[in-house]
């Protein structure tokens, strides 16, 4: 649902941290007509690298959406030796859900897709019940059931990533998605499978978090949104957030807050994703906000 008239492009670059960097690509922007729209930056000293998202007025812009990238290549990323995204905020992104029974992350993202408040197009869900086919039908979305066991699950696999080449999907996110996806299928997909984790990971990972944190008498339950790699709960975290709690709270009212809290923080995550504001380096995430 396309709810922007705005016409820009969009760097994501990352590199060396060297002299020279930012003036050589704000003149880029600037001798070939652009106007700055915005601008962030970041080095981590660290490890002497640099980061950038700068996203720029295309209306007076002299060079051709499709020879831009092969014109910044040639002028500035390759004397830094730059890795670079380029991206337009006229595209509309296309996201599969994968959904299992829980039904709240999956709703809220439904009503925030047919409320406009994303430039996104969502034309495929696929899970492993059929509890939700109702909904995708309200909503005019076509529903792929396809459940898995550990006899099947190559074969069910092989047919999620034709969906999903078919539907022309450019990433996919896991609303409270109850299997995990083997090393093969995250390939065809890295950096673009979101998943929502029902814990402030790396604490209380695991199938019951809320029941062992209470347990532990914790003060803040949480809830993290994360890209999925092979390593299970341990990809690049996007966004977190926590919610406190007391010894009032019973295990049912920690679910009750913690799933409140799921829904905003996997919002969050593709608000980021949709607005190309993420860059992952090693097993970090810059996200510039």
């Amino acid at each position: 649902m396309n709810t922007s008239s705005k016409k820009s492009a969009i760097f994501l670059i990352h590199c060396k941290d060297q002299p020279g960097i930012v003036v050589s690509i704000t003149d880029f922007i600037f001798n070939s007509g652009g106007n700055i729209l915005s601008l962030d930056q970041h080095v981590d000293s660290e490890h002497q690298k640099f980061f950038m998202r700068v996203e720029w007025d295309l209306q007076n812009f002299s060079i051709a959406p499709d020879s831009i990238g092969m014109e910044f290549e040639k002028g500035v990323a390759s004397r830094f030796g730059m890795q670079w995204q380029l991206h337009f905020s006229s595209d509309e992104p296309r996201i599969a859900l994968f959904v299992s029974k829980l039904p709240h992350c999956f709703y809220d993202i439904l009503s925030r897709y047919e409320a406009g408040e994303w430039q996104a197009e969502i034309p495929l869900i696929i899970s492993n019940h059929n509890d939700m086919a109702a909904v995708a039908g309200r909503f005019g979305i076509d529903y792929f059931y396809l459940p898995v066991n550990k006899d099947n699950k190559q074969e069910q696999e092989a047919k999620q990533l034709e969906l999903l080449e078919n539907y022309r999907i450019d990433f996919i996110v896991l609303a409270r998605y109850m299997q995990i996806l083997s090393e093969s299928f995250i390939q065809h997909y890295p950096q673009r499978v979101i998943n929502i984790h029902h814990s402030f990971l790396p604490a209380f990972p695991g199938g019951r978090p809320y029941h062992s944190a209470y347990e532990r008498g914790v003060k803040i339950i949480g809830a993290t949104s994360h890209y999925v790699t092979a390593d299970l709960d341990a990809g690049p975290i996007i966004e977190q957030d926590v919610v406190y709690v007391s010894h009032k709270d019973t295990v049912d009212d920690m679910v009750r807050k913690g799933r409140d809290l799921e829904k905003v923080v996997l919002a969050r995550a593709i608000w980021h994703q949709l607005n190309h504001n993420l860059l992952v380096c090693e097993n970090r995430t810059i996200v510039f906000d």
